[in-house]
């Protein structure tokens, strides 16, 4: 069972706004009939009060006369059975004497003339001492708490004498139905106005939540997904509820910070150790480069001039080429002077891949409007195309196609190389770009990651697209000045 504490603000705050309306409601209904309650009591007393002087003003002729039987009719006619109020009506009314006897009452086979009030025991017996209590003129209101009744008495003064009492006992419960009846009231006149507030209450409390409520779900994607925290829709106003907004997403801004600078630390300390491996074999690589490449020059201007050879020899003097700017680019260096980038070079590019496409039976397409060269540097983009192609036919599925786009328009060249191989899971695409970040159990890693580099020096973009089931998109754009 959910403890109230555990239970969720959706649900807490409308609850406990409705426990207030609904004890406040209660609270006044209480109020309302306890006041009632005791203006009834007083009303009763007042009444009482008044009818037991008005009889005995009205007894003390017959009493004088000894006249019982006007003062029977006389209290017979202060019992009205068929009255509004019956609760206003004396249960029993009593005349005594002087002695405390009985004069005449309004149940003469309970309380016989000339019986002595005092023994009937009970409420009955006190009432002699409550007499001798006080001024003998004086009007008291007895209510003994061990009896059913309450009493009023009055004296019958003639000149100065008491001659007795009239006494008028009331039933404590004689005004409960009416009471009751006021309670059923108050409580129905409760019950509307809470069928009209709560549902208002229930609606205002939810609202009131919701700030809450979409703060504390942005809250749960901390720290695994503070982009999504960023971009929450949280409260904007200038409330207690609206500034704790407000420093939410401050503080998430200053935790992405800080993860972009992390990120940007482990960048480095994989570039440091790219630099470190580069340095180590570039020397090893850059020497037997310059001699080979020295070599195919001097048979190019002392050979024997065979087209085939020469062709041949040519392709092999880019591709040296072509890893010696590889390692100018995997060291980061400065863009080397080179010469402009030609459609030729995607047909060497093709050549290249050509016998990794044919091993895997994929198809490499190309769709490319370039016509002329641009002023970019070949080398570079031969191995951006290169990298991106080979990665392409070695994701591509068996027998699958690999395709190139190539467009240029507007001072901006634009490449695509798309595959239909496997989905890139969201979690590797963070670290594609990473240095020794490969997903394959062949490949070093380096591929793409050099690909980024060489697009950061150009001032390019690069972008990645892969769906479940569909293909993967690698895009790059990168500018050139056009010439006059």
């Amino acid at each position: 069972m959910i403890a109230l504490a555990d239970l969720s603000l959706r649900w807490k705050i409308p609850l406990r706004v409705m426990a207030a309306v609904l004890g406040t409601a209660l609270a006044v209904t209480a109020a309302l009939v306890t006041r009632e309650y005791d203006e009834m009591s007083q009303n009763l007393e007042a009444h009482a009060k008044s009818l037991a002087r008005v009889l005995a003003n009205t007894l003390v002729a017959p009493v004088l006369h000894d006249d019982i039987w006007r003062a029977y009719e006389i209290i017979q006619s202060a019992r009205d059975p068929a009255a509004i109020a019956p609760e206003l009506q004396a249960d029993v009314v009593l005349v005594t004497d002087a002695e405390y006897r009985v004069f005449v009452s309004s149940r003469p086979r309970v309380f016989p003339i000339g019986s002595n009030l005092a023994g009937q025991g009970g409420a009955y017996g006190r009432l002699r001492a409550a007499m001798l209590e006080g001024r003998p003129t004086e009007q008291k209101v007895i209510d003994p708490a061990d009896s059913a009744h309450y009493f009023v008495m009055s004296p019958l003064v003639a000149d100065g004498v008491a001659l007795g009492h009239v006494v008028l006992g009331y039933s404590k419960i004689s005004f409960l139905p009416r009471f009751a009846g006021l309670v059923g009231r108050a409580a129905l006149v409760t019950l509307l106005v809470l069928l009209v507030i709560m549902p208002i209450a229930w609606i205002s409390a939810r609202r009131t939540g919701v700030p809450l409520l979409a703060l504390a779900d942005a809250m749960r994607r901390v720290p695994g997904d503070l982009e999504v925290a960023r971009l929450a829709e949280l409260p904007s106003s200038g409330d207690e509820i609206g500034q704790l907004g407000d420093a939410f997403v401050r503080m998430v801004g200053e935790l992405k910070h800080k993860q972009e600078l992390e990120s940007q630390m482990l960048v480095s300390e994989r570039l440091a150790a790219v630099g470190r491996l580069s340095a180590g074999i570039a020397h090893e690589i850059n020497n037997p480069l310059g001699g080979m490449l020295t070599a195919i020059r001097t048979w190019q201007r002392h050979g024997s001039g065979d087209p085939m050879a020469s062709q041949t020899l040519s392709l092999l003097e880019r591709g040296l080429d072509q890893i010696r700017h590889t390692v100018a680019a995997l060291l980061v260096e400065t863009r080397p002077e080179d010469r402009a980038f030609q459609p030729a070079d995607i047909d060497d590019l093709l050549i290249l891949v050509e016998a990794e496409a044919r091993a895997r039976s994929v198809r490499v397409a190309v769709d490319s409007s370039l016509a002329a060269s641009l002023p970019l540097p070949a080398t570079l983009l031969r191995q951006i195309l290169l990298n991106l192609l080979l990665n392409a036919v070695t994701a591509a599925a068996q027998g699958g196609t690999v395709q190139l786009n190539a467009v240029a328009k507007d001072g901006k060249l634009r490449l695509a190389v798309r595959n239909d191989g496997e989905h890139i899971p969201d979690e590797q695409l963070a670290y594609l770009f990473e240095p020794f970040a490969s997903g394959r159990e062949k490949g070093h890693g380096l591929g793409l990651w050099i690909v980024y580099q060489i697009v950061q020096q150009l001032n390019g973009g690069l972008s990645v697209e892969s769906e479940p089931g569909g293909c993967t998109i690698f895009s790059i754009e990168i500018p050139y000045v056009e010439s006059a």
